[in-house]
Parts: C-alpha cells; sequence; structure tokens
C-alpha cells in the first residue's frame, strides 16, 4: 500500500466571537491519490437542511433539531468517526455509553438502538445502518493513550481527544465535558473472555448510519485521525454529514456536500 503523506503544522478554529483558538491538532496524515471515494446520500428521505464534508483528521459538530435525522457517510470506507451527543439546551446531559448499553441489553450498537442520555432519556435513535455492528466501547484515542500504546516517537501524533476538545471549545464547553463516545465505523470485538481489538472495519465506501434527534441534540465528531491501528485502514478519508427532515418532501438537488467552516487538513476530494 502506498504511503500517505503528512505536514506537521499548527491550525486556529474560528469561535463565535470572531476571535481564533488555537488548536493542538496539526495537519495530519491524508488519504493516498486515487482512494476510491463515494460520497453517498441521505438514508432517509427528506428536505435536506445541512450537508457537509469533514476533511481527514478534523472535528465536526452540528445541532440537530428534534425530528431531524443526520446520516454519517463512511466516504473512503472504513474511517472510524468518533461521535459525541448533548442536549442542545443542556449540555451537562450527554450520551452514557453505560445508560444505552444496560436498557438495550447488549454491547453494541445497532439499528433501533437508543442512544441515552446520564439521565436516561433519548437522545438520538439509529433508524437505519449499513453496517452490521457499531462501536461505543473503544473510547477515543489521544495523546497520551497513543504514548502508552504504541510508544513515545507517537507523541505528536493528535487523537480524537484533541479533537474533542478543540471542537468543545467552539461550543462552550472543555474537559470536563468530554465522556466515553460511539465509534461509528469501528470494528472493536467483544472476544468469549471479554477481551477487546480494535481489528479491520466491516466498512467500505459510501456504506452510512443515520440518526434521528429525539429532543435537540449537539452532535460534536473527530474524524479520526489515528494511523497506529487499523481503525481507519491506516488511510485517513473524508467523511459526509447530511441532516434532513423528514417531515418535508426532498427538496432540489443540493449539489453535493458543502466543505464545513475550514479545518486544520486539506486534501479532501471534492
Amino acid at each position: 500500500m502506498a504511503t500517505t503523506q503528512t505536514e506537521n503544522t499548527t491550525a486556529t478554529h474560528p469561535t463565535g466571537s470572531g476571535l481564533t483558538l488555537p488548536s493542538t491538532v496539526p495537519v495530519g496524515a491524508v488519504y493516498v491519490e486515487g482512494s476510491p471515494l463515494d460520497w453517498g446520500a441521505s438514508l432517509v428521505e427528506g428536505a435536506v437542511v445541512l450537508d457537509e464534508k469533514v476533511a481527514p483528521n478534523a472535528p465536526w459538530s452540528a445541532v440537530v433539531t428534534e425530528g431531524h435525522v443526520l446520516t454519517i457517510v463512511d466516504v473512503g470506507g472504513n474511517q472510524s468517526a468518533d461521535c459525541l451527543l448533548y442536549s442542545a439546551e443542556d449540555p451537562q446531559e450527554r450520551y452514557s455509553v453505560p445508560d444505552t448499553l444496560a436498557w438495550q441489553g447488549n454491547a453494541y450498537v445497532r439499528t433501533g438502538t437508543v442512544l441515552r442520555s446520564n439521565e436516561g432519556r433519548p437522545l438520538m435513535t439509529v433508524v437505519a445502518n449499513e453496517i452490521d455492528r457499531q462501536d461505543t466501547i473503544g473510547g477515543a484515542c489521544g495523546k497520551e493513550s497513543n504514548t502508552l500504546r504504541y510508544g513515545h516517537h507517537v507523541m505528536f501524533h493528535h487523537g480524537c481527544r484533541e479533537n474533542f476538545l478543540a471542537e468543545a471549545g467552539r461550543r462552550g464547553l472543555g474537559v470536563r465535558d468530554i465522556v466515553s463516545n460511539l465509534n461509528w465505523f469501528m470494528n472493536v470485538p467483544v472476544e468469549a473472555d471479554g477481551a477487546l481489538g480494535i481489528v479491520d472495519g466491516m466498512s467500505a465506501p459510501g456504506r452510512r448510519v443515520a440518526v434521528r434527534a429525539e429532543t435537540d441534540v449537539l452532535v460534536m465528531v473527530s474524524n479520526c485521525p489515528q494511523m497506529n491501528n487499523p481503525c481507519n485502514d491506516f488511510n485517513p478519508t473524508p467523511l459526509r454529514m447530511i441532516v434532513v427532515d423528514p417531515a418535508r418532501g426532498p427538496g432540489p438537488d443540493a449539489g453535493g456536500p458543502r466543505a464545513a467552516r475550514p479545518t486544520s487538513t486539506p486534501g479532501d476530494a471534492a
């Protein structure tokens, strides 16, 4: 396989006040030229209210209104999309792994799974899913965990934790608000002895998952930059985020995914 290219620079992200927030997220590895990309489409019919692409390694967030459906497209295949959910009205109410798993009695996220908050209330529901199972027990990578797992030579590799912190800062949140997360498209099997592993993914270019907001939800995503295990097929690729309102009929074609606000990583193909 051809190797990806890296460029070690530092970026800034705009804040709501018009200032910039220094980010520890460097420009990192981007996908190999010629990688197959499938931008897909929404899994649920409705009027498109948001359609953005997320560059490799970059963070993203948006508020999804109650009743609207977010489709996440795995554009390049086997690209982990780490995800956190918060009540838009009160971010102290946020996604809870133990509540979600205890209510459904299953370790995996599949079609029909209700993603619950730390108050036990539904935040979002998985209404369509093209992957056999989605992960919510593998956690998020970060500089510290990368160093522990792979050695001090990877200390400069930023991870999803750094992406979450950078995006949280834009939303008025901080380190105390980063909790255990979902990992869309990442394959974390649970063995008979309870051991976990991060192995080759089960996704492919254009595969999708769709989640319906049961209340107004702030969705935060890290397009995972991990290059030390196979969660991204060692080839970080873009994501597409499409929000539709099913109560309104499909409108005219939106013309393909728009670029999200400027991110720290260039090179995503349209």
